[in-house]
């Protein structure tokens, strides 16, 4: 083990629009001994249009247990570690927390470096409550999951926000519908940052509709109001 320990930088990379990636990410990229990440097709491209050549390592959902022991072993050989994915901000609900924890665990530093989230991006801007929420991620798949989990927070007092693939979103609305009732005040954004950004706000039962007859493309973020609350 080296005498001086790396650091593990936690960098936060665009969702879809390349100028919001920060001065810092760029510079933290530049600087860093290896890039952890999730695919590096995406990172290499990342790294490309910032001219930067790195060694990457995979960190991806199927091996971050194993990966977070092979990061930690390089932050104690003295190297500092990027840990990026493929858009956002790692760890939430991207991998990186198997990492963080075995370096906290282990005291190494951990330094986060903000910047894009597609949940707290699309909340800002959703004009639904924004002093108390609960972001839930992405659900099981199942719809009798699903049900059971908006059947526990259908009274819940704050905003409930979820992450949704393009493949799931119609079934995850109808699901809501049932148990939430259809008007119910929900906002979901699609494409957040990208040309083809859209907000859909207003009623359960129409939000439904409106994404039914929209092409379904891109990661969604579904944020579905306290019961009683109106635009």
């Amino acid at each position: 083990m080296s005498d001086q320990l790396g650091t593990l930088y936690v960098v936060a990379t665009p969702i879809g629009n390349m100028s919001d990636l920060s001065r810092r990410a760029a510079e933290i990229l530049r600087s860093c001994d290896v890039v952890a990440c999730e695919d590096t097709r995406v990172t290499g491209g990342l790294l490309r249009r910032l001219d930067v050549s790195k060694k990457m390592f995979v960190n991806e959902d199927s091996r971050e247990r194993a990966a977070a022991s092979a990061i930690l072993e390089m932050l104690e050989s003295g190297k500092n570690v990027a840990l990026v994915s493929d858009a956002g901000t790692p760890c939430i609900s991207d991998p990186g927390f198997r990492a963080v924890r075995a370096c906290r665990a282990a005291g190494v530093n951990v330094v986060p470096v903000p910047g894009a989230c597609a949940f707290v991006a699309a909340l800002s801007a959703s004009g639904l409550p924004t002093d108390s929420f609960m972001f839930a991620g992405f659900l099981p798949a199942k719809s009798s999951a699903r049900k059971n989990f908006f059947e526990k927070y259908r009274d819940f007092g704050h905003t409930l926000v979820f992450y949704e693939s393009p493949y799931r979103i119609g079934k995850f609305l109808r699901d809501a519908v049932e148990i939430f009732g259809g008007g119910r005040t929900v906002c979901v954004a699609k494409e957040i940052t990208k040309v083809f950004e859209r907000f859909f706000v207003g009623k359960l039962s129409d939000v439904a509709d409106g994404i039914e007859s929209s092409p379904a493309r891109g990661e969604f973020v579904v944020i579905i109001a306290p019961d009683g609350y109106e635009l």
